[in-house]
Order: C-alpha cells, then sequence, then structure tokens
C-alpha cells in the first residue's frame, strides 16, 4: 500500500539488455517447447474423453508460484461457461486443489454428490453431471490435473474410466517430466487453448482438387474429386473430355463459360454446374478456381476445387420449409445459423442474430435465467425447454437439444403458461448485463467467505481462495481502528515493505486510503499508471493493482489491495466481481470481529466450567483432552470428569447437543448435578436417573448422552453405565483391546421413567480405559462403528506410549487426537484416559 511521505522506489526494476548472440536461438527453443506442452496436453485431454467416453475435459497445470491451478487446455466444454475456474486456488475446496493436494482421484457421480462433498463447486456450476479428476503426476512432483465430464445418467463415473484416466495422466506426466528434465519449464502461459473434438458424423460437404491445362486438356484431380463426378480414380484417363462427358448436357456451356472467365479474369467463384451420379441422376455442385500465379505461360493454368454440398444444402432447405423456428448455437451459445421460421416467428432479421448470444440479440432474452438453461442443457448434456415472453403479448416455447459441439433449438408459439396473470413483462432497460458466469464466479467465491467464522479465518480464505482466483500475487488487508489503518493480514509482500503504512490516516493522500474514504474502487493497470496518480509512491514488483474499499452496513471497515506482478486490463466484469467482493469481504471481517468477541467470552465460560486439574491417586494416572469444533461458536457441551469419593473413582464423560452457550450453560449444570450426586454415594445408575430427571426438570430442549465407571483401585472392579453414549474402549495389559459394548440406557432428557442398567467388569494391572465423545470418532462418510473400531485399533498400535515416562499418558492423548481425529472436524471432542497400575 502506498505512502504520500514515501519516496519513488522500484525494486526488481528492468535490467539493461546484454548483446546475446544465443537468444534467439534459445527463444526459439523455448517456443518450441511450450509448442511441445500444449501438444502433450491437447493429446492428453483428447485421450481422457475418447477413453471414457467422456463429452468434455480440462487440463490444469500448476502456476509458477504454486499456489493456483490455471485451465491450460480444454475440449467439449465451453470456455464462458468454465470461465469462473480458469484460475483455481491450490489450497480450495474444489476437486481440482484437492485432487492435486492430495494425489488421489476424485469422482462425483451426480449433483446430489457434488454438493455434499463440494459445495463450492455446485455453487459455482449448479448443474447435472457426473466427472473426476485425477492428478498429474511423475515420481514426487506433482504438475496439475485432469479433468472430464459426463452427461448425468444413472451410472455416473464410467466403471473403467479410473484405469483410462490414470493412464493418460501418467503419459502426460511422462511427458512434461521430459521437458523439465531438459531445462523448459512447464507452468502455464496464462492462455486456454480450445481443442476441436472430431464430430461423431462424417462433414456433409465434399471437396475434390484439380489442376486443369486448359490449352492441352489435361487434368489433373484427387481421388475426392473422381468420387464427387463419379469416375473411377485407378481408370481416369486425366483428360477434361472424359469429365464433360459427367457433366449434365444443359450444364455444359455453363461450365465452358466458368472455364473461360477464370483464364479472362484470374479466378472464378461459386460457379454452379450439374453433375451426374453413377445412376444417371443429376445433382449440383460448385466449382472455385483460379489462375495461378507466374509468367505468361500460367495463364493456361486453373488451379481450384469442386465442392459437393447436397447433404447440407438439402438439410438446409429441409430445414428452411420447416414451420418451426429451427436455430443453432455454438459450443459458447452464439447463434450460428437461424431459419426462416424464426425471422417471421420472432420478427427478427437473420443478419441481426447471427453471430450473437441469443440474450444478446433479443432484449426480452436477456433475464439471466434463459442464458442458464442454455449453460445447464451444454454441461448436463441433456434437453430442456423453456417458456418466454416478449412483450406485449406474446409467448414462445423454446427447446434446446445440445451436444458436445453446440445446440441445436426449436422455438414456436405458445400460449401463457397456467396462472401467467396480465401481459409479459416489459422489456427491461438497455444497460450493462451481467453475466450468469461472473454471477455464479461471485457466489462461489464469497462462499468461502461464508465458511469462515474469526477474522483469521476470513483472511485465510481472502488469500487462499479469492487471490489466486484473479492471478494476484500481493495481497494486504487492513482494518479500521481510531480512524487509523491497521494491517491484520498480508500475503506476498516483501519483508518489512508494509511496515511504514502502518497506522495511516484513512484520510491520506494514498491509494488503499482513498478508495476507503470514497467508497469507490481505484484500478490501476500498470506502474505508469499508478506513478502518474500517486508521483510520490513506494514501488515494489507488482505492475498492476486494485485497491478496495471494505464497507459493511454504510461504515468503514478498512482496504484490501491485491497486486499482481504483471500489467492488466481489468475487465469491466472483473471490477464488477471484484468490487461485489470487497463488499463481501467487509461483511465476513466485520461479522468475525464480532464473533472473535464473543468467542473470548463464551469460551472463557466453557473453560470456567471444565475441571481445571484432574485428582492425583495411586497406582491411577489421568489425562483429559477438550478440542472445540472447527466451525460456529466453537463452544459445545462436551464435559469430562473425575470424582474421587473415599476408596473409589467415578469417571464421567458426558456430550449435551448442540454448540452455543445455552449448551455449554447446560453442561455446567449437568457436570454439577453429576459430581453432587456421585459425591452423595449414590451408584452410577442412580446418578444418571437423578440428572435425567433434572435435565427434564430444566427442561432447555436439549438432550444429553453420559457415560460414568465407578472404579475401585484396590481391586480393579469397576461398574459402567451408559445414556446413549458411545460405548468406553478398554486396552488389556496384553495389547488387547476391544469396545465394551455395555447395556445401556435412552439419552438424558427424553425418558422421565427411563432407567440405567450397571455392568460388572474387573480391571487388571497395565489396563488403560479411553472415555470419549462422538466428535473424536465420528466421520460423514463412515459409520460410527467403524469410528470406534478406529480408536480401537489406534490404541492398540499406541500400547508403548503410556508408559514412557511419567507424561507418557499425555503424549499418547495427543497421539489420538492426531490419528484418530478428523482435520476437519465440525463436533468438539472430549478424551478421558485413565491408566491403571
Amino acid at each position: 500500500m502506498p505512502a504520500d511521505q514515501a519516496g519513488p522506489h522500484v525494486t526488481g526494476g528492468a535490467r539493461a539488455a546484454r548483446p546475446d548472440t544465443h537468444r534467439p536461438r534459445e527463444s526459439d527453443a523455448a517456443a518450441r517447447a511450450a509448442h511441445e506442452r500444449d501438444a502433450l496436453l491437447a493429446t492428453a485431454v483428447r485421450k481422457a474423453i475418447g477413453s471414457t467416453d467422456a463429452y468434455g475435459g480440462m487440463a490444469y497445470l500448476r502456476s509458477r508460484d504454486r499456489r493456483s491451478l490455471v485451465l491450460c487446455t480444454i475440449a467439449g466444454v465451453p470456455l464462458s461457461i468454465v470461465s469462473a475456474f480458469r484460475r483455481v486456488a491450490a489450497a480450495g475446496p474444489l476437486p481440482v486443489a484437492v485432487s492435486y493436494r492430495t494425489g488421489r482421484m476424485i469422482t462425483l457421480s451426480d449433483t446430489e454428490d457434488t454438493m455434499r462433498r463440494f459445495p463450492q463447486l455446485a455453487v459455482g456450476m449448479p448443474y447435472d453431471f457426473a466427472s473426476a479428476c485425477v492428478p498429474v503426476t511423475a515420481g514426487e512432483e506433482r504438475y496439475g490435473v485432469i479433468s472430464v465430464l459426463w452427461a448425468a445418467s444413472d451410472e455416473g463415473v464410467p466403471e473403467n474410466a479410473r484405469r483410462h484416466l490414470g493412464a493418460a495422466a501418467d503419459r502426460l506426466a511422462a511427458g512434461l517430466a521430459a521437458l523439465e528434465a531438459n531445462g523448459h519449464p512447464v507452468e502455464p502461459n496464462g492462455d486456454t487453448a480450445v481443442v476441436e473434438l472430431v464430430p461423431a458424423t462424417p462433414p456433409s460437404t465434399r471437396v475434390g482438387l484439380f489442376d486443369w491445362n486448359v490449352a492441352t486438356g489435361a487434368l489433373s484431380v484427387d481421388d475426392q474429386f473422381c468420387e464427387i463426378f463419379g469416375l473411377d480414380p485407378a481408370g481416369f484417363d486425366g483428360r477434361v473430355a472424359s469429365l464433360t462427358t459427367r457433366i449434365a448436357p444443359g450444364d455444359l456451356p455453363e461450365f465452358r463459360s466458368a472455364a473461360r472467365a477464370a483464364l479472362d479474369h484470374g479466378r472464378v467463384l461459386a460457379a454452379r454446374v450439374r453433375v451426374l451420379d453413377r445412376e444417371g441422376h443429376p445433382y449440383p455442385v460448385e466449382l472455385w478456381g483460379r489462375v495461378p500465379e507466374g509468367g505468361p505461360e500460367v495463364r493456361t493454368h486453373l488451379v481450384g476445387a469442386v465442392l459437393d454440398t447436397r447433404t447440407g444444402t438439402a438439410a438446409a432447405a429441409a430445414v428452411e420449409r420447416l414451420r418451426d423456428g429451427v436455430f443453432s448455437l455454438d459450443p459458447d451459445g452464439r447463434i450460428t445459423y437461424a431459419n426462416r421460421s424464426v425471422e417471421l416467428l420472432l420478427r427478427t432479421r437473420r443478419e441481426d442474430l447471427v453471430g450473437l448470444h441469443p440474450w444478446e440479440a433479443l432484449p426480452w432474452l436477456s433475464d439471466p435465467v434463459y442464458e442458464n438453461r442454455y449453460r445447464a442443457a451444454m454441461l448436463s448434456q441433456q434437453p430442456t425447454a423453456f417458456l418466454a415472453a416478449r412483450p406485449p403479448d406474446d409467448w414462445f416455447a423454446f427447446s434446446l437439444y445440445p451436444d458436445a459441439h453446440g445446440v441445436t433449438g426449436r422455438v414456436v408459439a405458445a400460449e401463457p403458461p397456467p396462472g401467467a396473470a396480465g401481459p409479459p413483462p416489459s422489456e427491461p432497460p438497455p444497460g450493462v448485463r451481467t453475466g450468469v458466469g461472473g454471477m455464479y464466479h461471485l457466489l462461489q467465491l464469497a462462499s468461502a467467505l461464508t465458511e469462515a467464522v474469526t477474522v483469521k479465518e476470513v483472511c485465510r480464505a481472502v488469500a487462499d481462495e479469492i487471490l489466486p482466483a484473479f492471478g494476484g500475487q500481493e495481497l494486504a488487508i487492513y482494518a479500521v481502528r481510531d480512524k487509523r489503518l491497521h494491517l491484520i493480514s498480508q500475503s506476498g509482500y516483501p519483508d518489512g515493505f508494509l511496515d511504514r503504512f502502518e497506522g495511516t490516516p484513512i484520510g491520506a493522500r494514498v491509494p488503499g486510503a482513498e478508495a476507503l474514504s470514497t467508497g469507490t474502487p481505484i484500478f490501476f493497470e500498470s506502474v505508469h499508471d499508478l506513478a502518474a496518480a500517486y508521483p510520490a509512491i513506494a514501488l515494489d514488483e507488482m505492475r498492476a493493482w486494485a485497491f478496495l474499499p471494505l464497507i459493511a452496513s454504510g461504515h468503514p471497515v478498512g482496504s484490501c489491495i491485491i497486486g499482481f506482478d504483471e500489467t492488466r486490463a481489468f475487465t469491466l466484469e472483473e471490477r464488477g466481481l471484484l468490487t461485489a467482493l470487497g463488499g463481501f469481504i467487509a461483511q465476513a471481517l466485520e461479522r468475525a470481529r464480532l464473533y472473535d468477541a464473543e468467542f473470548a467470552l463464551a469460551r472463557g465460560l466453557q473453560q470456567a466450567l471444565l475441571p481445571h486439574r484432574l485428582p492425583r491417586l495411586d497406582d491411577v494416572r489421568i489425562a483429559a483432552r477438550y478440542l472445540p469444533g472447527t466451525q460456529g461458536m466453537e463452544i459445545g457441551g462436551d464435559w469430562y470428569d473425575a470424582v474421587v469419593t473415599g476408596r473409589d473413582l467415578t469417571l464421567v464423560i458426558g456430550d449435551v447437543e448442540g454448540h452455543s452457550v445455552g449448551a455449554a450453560a447446560t453442561m455446567g449444570q449437568l457436570r454439577s448435578a453429576v459430581r453432587a450426586f456421585t459425591t452423595g454415594g449414590h451408584p452410577p445408575d442412580e446418578v444418571l436417573v437423578r440428572t435425567n430427571q433434572l435435565l427434564l426438570d430444566l427442561d432447555p430442549g436439549l438432550l444429553a448422552s453420559s457415560c460414568l465407571i465407578r472404579f475401585t483401585p484396590s481391586d480393579g472392579s469397576a461398574l459402567i453405565a451408559r445414556a446413549g453414549h458411545l460405548p468406553p474402549v478398554l486396552r488389556h495389559p496384553d495389547g488387547h483391546t476391544e469396545a465394551l459394548y455395555v447395556a445401556g440406557g435412552p439419552l438424558l432428557g427424553v425418558d422421565q421413567t427411563a432407567e440405567y442398567p450397571v455392568t460388572e467388569l474387573r480391571l487388571s494391572r497395565g489396563s488403560l480405559l479411553a472415555l470419549y465423545t462422538d466428535g473424536l470418532v465420528e466421520d460423514p462418510a463412515v459409520p460410527i462403528d467403524e469410528g470406534v473400531d478406529r480408536l480401537r485399533a489406534a490404541l492398540a498400535r499406541t500400547a508403548g506410549v503410556a508408559g514412557q515416562g511419567g507424561d507418557g499418558l499425555d503424549r499418547l492423548a495427543e497421539v489420538l487426537l492426531h490419528e484418530v481425529g478428523s482435520t476437519h472436524r465440525v463436533d468438539d471432542v472430549a478424551l478421558l484416559l485413565t491408566a491403571y497400575g
């Protein structure tokens, strides 16, 4: 962020050029290497699509700074539709990024699967399709990802897709590794190559080539030419006289006239004659020819082509005769053809339609819902239909039939839909239209902010997802405090560069402060632009900047500065997206600051409710851990306790549902009640009965689970009672482990008359008991029993840890949290370990 007090300073500026006779050769080598890389990518994408019966595919390569994945090659999928994903944050939650980071193939069978596992992708591309992402890896080096798409179906991802995709990725990785081994970088140059797929049907136009010596009558032709004229290529004698026998007699004068015109004027364009097929039936062809350039002797020669357009001409004529309107869209949604009926129905000339998107050519289709129908058809590869209204009182039914090469459309007049009251809405006023792709891109990036809870998480989301999505290299986020800007997060800046700007007044003559004070974002597309606007500015190696004001609910929150290492022409859509994202970032920061304040209070309350220390007993060691969930308030109802009563020790674990201050308060009441009833000498089953009645009397609207074990160290006897809680896990002295699925009663707070049976158990010295809450073992991808078994197996593997020194049990607790718990857990975790003997 530049400051008005800083003088001009540029680090890493341009160096003087030195003569280098090898530079052209090096440039040629680099160009050849880039061409070879692009060829490898195109071949890999084609192979991935063809071998798996996919309709489209993409290849991503890592960026130079490894923070982004850049879309380099695409086939079968309109680039305009996936423009929001041309640059993906490598640290983000999208399938491409996860596949790259983990080195695993990721498959998504349908929309429901995508929404459940990758909601940000579902927000950005809310269409029905199946997909797979496979990493491109050679040894320890990971270059990028290949992604392919299939039409939505009950089958989802084809059964053999994994093998074929893995093979395509391996071949690409080997090719890229070879390039890199020869000293050529494989990182992308920023452009996306669109690869054409071969149509399933052959082209409808045949082209034959000829070279005709008019003076001698010699005619040199290719095989296609012979086929068009019904000649046998092997038996054709190369004489024009033989050719004229295949021309309809009535068209011979036209044929000779075209030849003379070509000789006189140097060329002939689209002369039409009829040719006889092998059965003697005439059909039209077009002749295109010219006199080759050269001396006077070449004036006796004609070179050119003959076009057989029968199929295409007949098809076009058939479509022109239809009463229904028929049109064609290219893969990016532009109109390439419209029949006469389209003109009549829509009262628009074909010349005014071709080359434009329907929603651009027809103002009454500018509602984003219609563009969304086209996008849905292309990505799902399923036909779709919709009604559209043209003011003042016309309705039309549109049908779209897609494949990987475009869309065939049909339009007919229609009746108003049931419930349509009054005339259709009037056409929208002219103005800048927000594209559906930009809207989904904004939603997809904003969704990353909705998952961020703390200020630290908001800043991380901006740095890890939003910054790479726009190809930025530097990020600084400032917050307003006491009418000054204070840095709260930065990424990519040189060490110490931002120190001079700490505490800058919001009224200072610097871009970040002025953007905030005016409420208007400021964009600089080059160093020259920035230096011209702020002559006394300090610069680092960046070449373009976006200064975004962060304003929420009408008051300033801070500034966000994004730097780019190359000059950049910010498009109107990019400016709109960045401006809107500034508002989302401001709201997320404001929400996060409130959360941080509330969390400090709530966390203090929870810490006060949990035991400050655990009892120390001969022959018994106890260790406990509590971890908050990674989402939400990070405060919940999990608790643990250890209560000494005479010669006994009662171990307690419990979990109140929910994550809120109310859940924590209820937990505190239950913990106090269990401790009081236990201290009063009640057995475990009666403790749970009384606690259940108390919870029902309190009526907080919450349920709870709990497990109590009354243990007598002198003889190793134990009594266990459960209230809807997961089973304790016991490790025997010989290392054998088991989950104690003993009898239990219902959750606390359900039934006033509930009973909680007691199970007797005897522990041997050297045994270890683990009590825990479900946050440790739950995983949405597997049944809860498998999570319990994962804990049992981890206890068996770590049999020697608990006995290593006085803090061995604490180390064991940390190991279990790391090996068993999920890094993306949502629920709280409470763990109570007790070692006997």
